[in-house]
């Protein structure tokens, strides 16, 4: 009996009743390290599929038992994620486009050069194992029913398992890390895997709302409590009691609300404003930042004892460009979204494609790979994404060195520097500056490019002190409002 080839190696099924055709093809595929099995007849091949893993299959058109297109269909129905590369003397255009609806890979007329063949089934194979991930994510998150960071890297795995081991605390936590990069998400796991999970989650971010609004918006009010005030709110804090509250953007919070958030952490009790007694809540909190916070209460722009108390258990969400071997991943997984979302048929990423994803730094993280994997579905009309559906990456790739050398705010030489701080507010303005001026004063647009919503990239532009009447008429890269 033959021993099972290890799990690594790629399995490939080729079905061809030409036997010596078949011969040279199986040799040719086993020197390139592919474990071969060979069938002559269509039915011998279903029968194979159905007994074994197959990675990829190599299939003639035309067979003694079976049309080759029926053997096609069968076959994904049993395995959708199977890539499929047809084979046949009798090509045609017609023959071509037919089998690529059904759900063929690729195809290959007689007489083919081997390093077509071998270039094509390399592909397929890497499509077969990205299909085939995206498949087992999708069945973790219909079967659990829970958000997941998805991903395969180590940075990612780490994260992954500290929520596992805190959630069914009731620690306070504090994510943090780059915009994009799924702080959210994070929090939401660790709500779904606590006890609380039967009770609600609550989402604010302390940074779309001014000060007085967020603390009515917080900890509630009652009726006369102040002008328009003219019912009684219990606030957020109450709608999650026995549940979890995530305070987004929590460096964007006013004095006046850390301290009442302060004395909740450490009481479980707040005042609603307007009111005199106090009220017990029973909520835990999860806060997240893209600040430094330790930074912030060295500039007393954030309390310290606050800091502290958010700070039980810090989480930090790595950026994409540290988690390299999870953009193929995800990229096909938000390309399939947003195909069935809209009835099209999901790309499939070229190799070439693929590398332009890993070599781009993401400034936006996976919130920007979101984006631009929604926009090049619904614009690229093409089976296979090619690098030039992803001109705006390439563009940016493209620039020469010096152009980014000297960081805004950051003087070169030996003058001195500026703090951390005052450097990021620099950059930050220099980019939200460059992105108005390639929408033409679109903040629409801008905040997409920037991977922001439109309230918060609205915050911004006011806190830098820009505003969008200063940009109309520039350079447009992205569609108007």
């Amino acid at each position: 009996m033959t021993p099972e080839p290890p799990i690594q190696q790629p399995r490939v099924l080729l079905v061809d009743d030409d036997l010596q055709l078949a011969e040279l093809m199986s040799m040719r595929m086993t020197s390139r390290g592919y474990h071969v099995t060979v069938e002559s007849e269509g039915k011998g091949a279903l029968r194979r599929l159905a007994q074994e893993r197959v990675d990829a299959m190599v299939l003639d058109l035309r067979l003694e038992d079976m049309d080759g297109m029926d053997v096609l269909r069968a076959a994904r129905q049993r395995a959708p994620e199977l890539s499929v590369i047809m084979l046949t003397a009798h090509g045609s255009i017609e023959t071509a486009v037919q089998a690529m609806q059904e759900g063929a890979y690729g195809f290959l007329t007689k007489p083919f050069h081997d390093h077509e063949l071998m270039q094509k089934l390399t592909h397929a194979l890497e499509r077969s194992r990205l299909r085939g991930e995206v498949a087992e994510l999708r069945r973790r998150m219909g079967e659990e029913g829970e958000p997941l960071l998805l991903g395969v890297s180590e940075a990612i795995s780490r994260v992954r398992e500290v929520i596992a081991r805190i959630a069914p605390t009731d620690a306070t936590v504090l994510l943090t890390g780059e915009s994009g990069t799924g702080k959210e998400l994070a929090a939401r796991m660790l709500h779904v895997l606590s006890r609380r999970k039967t009770e609600r989650f609550v989402a604010v971010n302390c940074g779309a709302l001014p000060p007085e609004l967020l603390e009515s918006e917080l900890f509630g009010h009652v009726k006369g409590a102040f002008s328009g005030a003219v019912r009684e709110r219990e606030g957020l804090f109450g709608a999650a009691n026995g549940g979890t509250l995530f305070l987004d953007e929590i460096g964007e919070a006013s004095p006046s609300v850390q301290v009442k958030l302060l004395r909740v952490l450490q009481e479980q009790r707040l005042t609603r404003v307007g009111a005199d007694e106090e009220e017990s809540v029973d909520v835990r909190v999860v806060a997240a930042t893209n600040r430094d916070l330790a930074e912030e209460v060295a500039a007393k722009r954030f309390r310290q004892d606050l800091y502290f108390r958010l700070h039980v258990v810090p989480i930090e969400l790595p950026p994409l460009r540290e988690r390299l071997e999870d953009i193929p991943l995800l990229a096909q997984l938000f390309l399939e979204r947003t195909a069935n979302r809209y009835g099209l048929r999901p790309p499939r990423l070229a190799p070439a494609t693929v590398e332009l994803l890993q070599r781009y730094v993401w400034p936006g993280n996976v919130r920007e790979l979101i984006h631009e994997m929604e926009a090049v579905v619904l614009l690229a009309g093409a089976d296979e994404l090619q690098p030039r559906h992803l001109s705006r990456l390439g563009q940016a790739l493209e620039r020469p060195p010096a152009e980014s050398a000297q960081l805004p705010g950051v003087p070169g030489g030996t003058e001195a520097l500026p703090s951390l701080r005052e450097a990021r507010d620099a950059f930050e303005r220099a980019y939200l500056a460059e992105a108005m001026r390639r929408s033409s004063g679109s903040v629409s647009a801008a905040a997409r490019m920037a991977g922001r919503n439109r309230s918060d990239f609205y915050d911004l532009l006011k806190r830098h002190g820009l505003s969008a009447a200063d940009f109309k008429g520039t350079v447009r890269s992205e569609p108007p409002d």
